[in-house]
C-alpha cells in the first residue's frame, strides 16, 4: 500500500533530490542554476527562506521555497513563493496543488493576508492549476539592476 502524499520542510536527507529539482526548475526556465550550496546554506541556516517538498512514498517530487515580505499598505504580512517545482515525471500527481495548499495553511497560521508569486505568462499547464486556487492580478512586474548601465530611456 502506498504512502499519502506529504508536504514538509525540507531535511538534509533531501539535499540531493532537493538539488536535481532544482536544477530541473532553472532548466525549465532556462538559466543556470544558482550556487546550490549557497541557497542550501540560506535555506537550512539562515531562515531568510524556506523550503518545503511534496513527498511522495518515500520520493520527493516537488519543491516549493517561500519568504516573508511586508505589506505596509495593508498592515500585515504575506508570503512570497518564489518557486515552485514538481517533477515532470510525476506531475498529474496532486503535488504542485499540495505544496500551494500547505502554503495556503501556513499563511493562515502565521496571519499572512496573501501568498503572492509570479510566473511566465506562457507557463500554461502550471496557470491552469493557479487559476484554480488563486486570483490573477492585474500588475505588471518589472526587474531593476544596480548596475551603472540599468537606466532605460
Amino acid at each position: 500500500m502506498s504512502e499519502p502524499l506529504v508536504v514538509r520542510p525540507v531535511a538534509e536527507p533531501d539535499r540531493e533530490r532537493w538539488a536535481e529539482l532544482y536544477r530541473g526548475y532553472a532548466a525549465f526556465y532556462g538559466v543556470a542554476p544558482p550556487d546550490l550550496d549557497h541557497l542550501w546554506h540560506r535555506i537550512t541556516e539562515l531562515e531568510e527562506l524556506e523550503c518545503f517538498v511534496a513527498d511522495l512514498d518515500g520520493d520527493v517530487i516537488g519543491l516549493a521555497h517561500l519568504r516573508a515580505f511586508a505589506r505596509p499598505l495593508e498592515g500585515d504580512w504575506g508570503g512570497f513563493l518564489d518557486d515552485l517545482f514538481v517533477d515532470p515525471d510525476r506531475r498529474g500527481s496532486g503535488a504542485g496543488e499540495a505544496l500551494l495548499e500547505h502554503l495556503r495553511s501556513l499563511a493562515r497560521e502565521r496571519g499572512w493576508g496573501v501568498v503572492s508569486w509570479i510566473t511566465g505568462a506562457d507557463n500554461q499547464a502550471a496557470r491552469r492549476l493557479y487559476d484554480r486556487l488563486a486570483e490573477p492580478q492585474p500588475w505588471v512586474t518589472y526587474d531593476m539592476t544596480p548596475g551603472p548601465d540599468a537606466q532605460r530611456k
